[in-house]
């Protein structure tokens, strides 16, 4: 597990040792705030004076950039939807860069639903909750969640909401780390 000092050491020195475009000094940069999510530490990073100052005027533009810590393996990712806080982006961030999809949340509500009021209220449920599934899908569905597995993920991809933009590549940039 990397704690927040650690990510902020593990950005740190990755920008040290950053190639810069254009060749000249390389600016001096400093992590200015860190976040935590599910899956690791969001850096924010930009100019040291903007991170003293918050001055925009100081800033590289646009809020300088931002650098994801795994949470597990301290590997540093960018993620571009991760900025603007997309719906999903973590959920994309685990599928690109793991190979991991996280179980479907709907699925829980269903198979509780199922226990407590029957079949037919976890379908109607499924149904007003995931309008992209037709009857015979959201059947499958029910059936496989009743039957205490996850549903298929060709019907899972139907439950979730589209994020408001194309969620863009993750890429690694470095680690894991040691």
């Amino acid at each position: 597990m990397i704690t927040r000092e650690r990510a902020i050491e593990l950005v740190e020195s990755y920008l040290a040792g950053m190639d810069w475009p254009g060749g000249g000094p390389a600016p001096e940069v400093a992590v200015y705030a860190v976040e935590e999510h599910s899956v690791g530490w969001l850096a924010f990073w930009d100019t040291a004076a903007y991170a003293r100052t918050r001055d925009a005027r100081l800033s590289f533009g646009g809020g300088g950039s931002h650098v994801l810590v795994d949470l597990e393996d301290g590997s540093l990712h960018f993620v571009p939807n991760a900025r603007d806080l997309d719906e999903g982006w973590e959920d994309h961030y685990l599928l690109e860069a793991k190979g991991v999809r996280r179980p479907d949340p709907l699925a829980a509500e269903v198979r509780a639903l199922v226990r407590s009021a029957g079949a037919v209220a976890a379908l109607a449920h499924l149904r007003k909750r995931a309008p992209k599934l037709g009857l015979p899908q959201a059947r499958a569905y029910l059936t496989a969640v009743r039957d205490g597995a996850e549903p298929p993920e060709e019907l899972a991809s139907l439950t979730r909401t589209e994020p408001r933009w194309p969620l863009r590549p993750v890429e690694r940039l470095a680690g894991p780390a040691e």
